[in-house]
């Protein structure tokens, strides 16, 4: 069933330390056309990294030996694997909890439970906006895509900057904090705050507004 075309040879990295989500997810993803490989937390799924690379991470955040966070700072500090889109999937679904998971690095945050025609959505849409952000990185004075839209008035503190000109270089709030001497609940902060005044939904988006308005 691979009536779309973003789907046709589309690798995805499910990570849950529940075995019956994992059967449930990887049963529907691959019923919908997507090559699905598991592993039961972030130490895992580091060795599978190491490995092959997948088009994108569906993840839990509350996982054994390595959560869903501590896997996101590794994986945007790998060249190798920052630019792969993450898919949290969490119980938790307070506001200050979708903030963190946002700012941490993920590029969606889903709440359990979910309908899987959602998660299918979701997963199409981060499949499609990477291919367009590769297509736009390769294709020298072309515009492919749409520039990042924010309110004109916008006004970033001088450590807002300099957070947002780390965020654009593919920094982990953890490098970024040891960078600028402050604790990583800050920086959290930080990111937090631009996103509120942008009206952007997550790390992603931000380094795209600073590269396109040429802050970093």
């Amino acid at each position: 069933m691979k009536e779309n075309g973003v789907r046709n040879n589309k690798r995805l990295l499910l990570i849950d330390d529940d075995p019956n989500l994992i059967l449930l997810v990887k049963d529907y993803l691959e019923f919908r056309g997507y090559e699905v490989i598991t592993a039961e937390n972030g130490r895992e799924a580091l060795e599978i990294l190491a490995q092959q690379i997948p088009d994108m991470i569906i993840c839990d955040v509350m996982m054994p030996e390595m959560d869903g966070y501590t896997l996101v700072e590794n994986l945007r500090k790998d060249p190798r694997t920052s630019w792969i889109p993450v898919l949290f999937l969490s119980a938790k679904g307070q506001s200050q909890d979708r903030i963190k998971g946002l700012s941490k690095g993920a590029d969606v945050y889903m709440v359990k439970p979910f309908e899987p025609e959602e998660l299918v959505a979701q997963v199409e849409s981060s499949l499609k906006q990477a291919i367009r952000l590769i297509h736009h990185s390769g294709t020298a004075g072309t515009e492919v895509t749409p520039k990042i839209q924010v309110p004109f008035d916008v006004e970033l503190t001088p450590t807002e900057l300099k957070v947002v000109q780390f965020v654009a270089r593919g920094m982990a709030n953890r490098e970024i904090a040891e960078q600028l001497n402050v604790s990583q609940r800050t920086i959290e902060s930080h990111v937090s705050n631009m996103l509120g005044k942008t009206g952007l939904h997550n790390r992603t988006e931000l380094a795209r507004w600073a590269i396109e308005s040429s802050m970093a």
